[in-house]
Order: structure tokens, then C-alpha cells, then sequence
């Protein structure tokens, strides 16, 4: 079976990119699928996920804007199907075109959107008024409408079925990419946090919080690793916070795996997740998890007050105590250690890959 991935970039070190990476490889080894992944990478740069050398990359350039740059989205696009010719089409896409996709092809093929982000997420804080109800309402549309075209809708939580109440909606959890028998010892005085400086990812908050656990606990440190950005400056909030000699920030690394080894437990404090990723990783390493309940993803990994703790979204003073109880309480941490691992078991890569084959055979079949 030949399958077409469209994505956006994924020369990066984001957690769709990673997904993406784990998934097309796995299709490949062990399924025997043919893999053509079709990106906006803006040409042939370094990808930071390594990715099986069987699978055929078609990189789009394009140029202009609004208008002009969705004539040539239609006619790139349209072009690469033609010449791959798939049996399926996987959309992983967030971005506005993702949703239009299926009124722009001419060609039936079946068609498949994976959303990785809450209906609800915003990338800045924006100011809420009668207009920007309206278009938010104007958008939502217009995605919902986009999304009814497409053969299956595939989510990564029941929540997300909650929030866009779609008929041709299935939930598939992102698989696990590693699987280790390692747990970290839980002594070190450190936690880390990972993920893109962006506003979605909210760690903007967690250094505020950070700066109050301190106070009582100035030997910890906090570990963030993830993509910088310069429109964010965390570096220069933790300088304002006074609280550069407890944070150490850290670009991405391939290896992150071993770095969850080396904390004691994991911190979360995203406005929006599709998913959460991270937080399945870190379980896996062994490591309790603080998050706030977010749309839409925490909720659907993290049991509260069994493997990690569930906080009320925004609720930074209880945040602040699940910190300090974890801190204080090295047996609490401990029990939840293990409990933590044992959940992260659900997400072995063998089933859930399993679920994408079948369902891309009941597609091809026409079912």
C-alpha cells in the first residue's frame, strides 16, 4: 500500500514532527507500506528525526501570500499526488489549508485528517471581542465543513471528539517511540519540562510558578529543553524572575530519552495539547507528571493522584503544592514512579500501529 503524508514542516524537533518520524518508519519496517511524505520544509534542510532511507520526500516551495500562495499550495499539491498516485492520503496538518484540502484535490483518493492540536488553541493571547468572536466562530466553520469532507477525522482523545462533535471522528493515541526498562532513581533535585517556547506551551507560567517553589526550595533546578524563540525570552523572564540560577534552559536533543533518566519528575503547564506527548515519555522513563487540565490532551494520560497530579487549568496554587508534596515526599514519588510506567504501556507502538493499518485497509477496501 502507498501512502502520501501532507505535513507542514518537519525539520524540526516538535512533537508531530517526532510522531510523523515513528510512524512513516514503522509503516515501513514492519508493515511494508510504500511512504512518500510531501512537506514545506522550504528545501532539502536537515530533518532532527532520523527517518527510514526507503521513504521518498517531495518538498514544496511556495511564494506569496493570502491568495497567491494558496494558487500555487493547489497546484503543488495536486501535481504530487498525480505522480506518487496513493491509495491513501494522511493530512497532518493544523494549519487553515489542511481544512480545505478536500474542495482542492481533483482526484479520489480517500482522505485522512489527524489533528495534533485542541479545536481550542490560540498561538498568542488575544483579546476577546465581538469580532473576534465572530471570526473565531467564522473559522470554526469553516473547519468543521472542511472536516465532513474527509473520509475519517482521526483524534488523539475522547475530549477531542467532545470539542468538534464530528460524525467520522476516531480516536488513535500517539504511539510510544521508545520502550526502555530503565526508570530514572528519583534522588537528583531537578525536574524538566520540554517542549517549543511558544505561548501554547506555557512556560511563561511555569517559570512564574517555579519562582515561588524556590523560595522554599532554592537547592532544586528546573530543566527546560526546547526549540528557543526569539519573540519569547524565557532567559530574560527567568533574569526578572531572579530565578536564572534555578532554570537551566536547553536547545533539543536527540537523546531526550535519557535526559527524563536523570529527573525526579515532570512538569506540564500548556494553555492547549492535542496530546501531550511528552507526558507519555516521561512516564515511560518513569517519572510522575504535574499538568495543568488543559484542552485537550493531560487529562486522557495522567490518572490524578495516581500517577502524577491533575491540576485545575491555571490554579497555580495548587500547582505550586503538587510541586512541594512531590519535592517533600520521596515514597509518594516513588509509588507514583511506577504507576506512572505501567500506564505509559498502553501506548506500545505495536497496537496502536496496528489500528492506523486496519484502517487504512478498511479505506482502501472502500468501507
Amino acid at each position: 500500500m502507498k501512502l502520501l503524508f501532507v505535513v507542514p514542516n518537519i525539520n524540526n524537533a516538535g512533537g508531530v514532527a517526532r510522531v510523523i518520524a515513528v510512524k512513516a518508519n514503522y509503516l515501513v519496517e514492519q508493515l511494508g507500506y510504500e511512504v512518500v511524505i510531501l512537506t514545506q520544509n522550504g528545501g532539502h534542510s536537515p530533518l532532527f528525526y532520523s527517518f527510514n532511507k526507503k521513504i521518498t520526500f517531495h518538498d514544496m516551495i511556495l511564494k506569496g501570500k493570502n491568495l497567491s500562495f494558496l494558487k500555487a499550495y493547489c497546484k503543488k499539491l495536486n501535481s504530487c499526488i498525480k505522480t506518487v498516485n496513493p491509495d491513501i492520503i494522511l493530512v497532518c496538518d493544523n494549519g487553515l489549508k489542511a481544512y480545505l484540502i478536500p474542495f482542492i484535490i481533483k482526484y479520489k483518493i480517500p482522505l485522512v485528517l489527524e489533528m495534533h492540536s485542541s479545536r481550542f488553541i490560540e498561538e498568542s493571547e488575544i483579546v476577546t471581542n465581538s469580532f473576534t468572536k465572530l471570526f473565531s466562530n467564522l473559522v470554526l466553520q469553516l473547519k468543521k465543513n472542511g472536516i465532513k469532507k474527509y473520509n475519517r477525522f482521526v483524534v488523539e482523545t475522547n475530549e477531542s471528539i467532545s470539542e468538534w462533535n464530528i460524525k467520522n471522528t476516531l480516536v488513535i493515541a500517539n504511539p510510544l517511540w521508545f520502550v526502555t526498562e530503565k526508570s530514572g532513581e528519583l534522588t537528583n533535585k531537578k525536574v524538566i519540562a520540554v517542549g517549543r517556547h511558544t505561548y501554547e506551551k506555557g512556560f511563561d507560567s511555569m517559570l512564574h510558578i517555579w519562582k515561588k517553589v524556590v523560595l522554599k526550595h532554592p537547592d532544586w533546578i528546573l530543566e527546560i529543553y526546547g526549540k528557543s524563540n526569539e519573540n519569547i525570552d524565557l532567559k530574560q523572564l527567568a533574569q526578572k524572575l531572579d530565578v536564572s540560577n534555578n532554570i537551566v534552559f536547553y536547545e533539543p536533543v536527540q537523546n531526550i530519552n535519557e535526559k527524563y533518566l536523570d529527573a525526579s519528575f515532570y512538569l506540564m503547564t500548556s494553555r492547549y495539547e492535542g496530546f501531550g506527548m511528552v507526558l507519555i515519555e516521561a512516564m515511560a522513563s518513569g517519572l510522575p507528571c504535574i499538568a495543568y487540565d488543559c484542552p485537550c490532551g493531560p487529562r486522557a494520560i495522567i490518572t490524578h493522584k495516581e500517577d502524577g497530579f491533575l491540576i485545575e487549568n491555571g490554579n497555580e496554587s495548587d500547582y505550586i503544592a503538587a510541586i512541594e508534596i512531590l519535592i517533600e515526599n520521596e515514597v509518594l514519588r516513588s509509588e507514583m514512579a511506577k504507576k506512572a510506567k505501567l500506564s505509559s504501556k498502553k501506548y506500545h507502538i505495536d497496537a496502536i500501529m496496528q489500528t492506523w493499518h486496519q484502517l487504512f485497509i478498511g479505506l482502501k477496501k472502500g468501507v
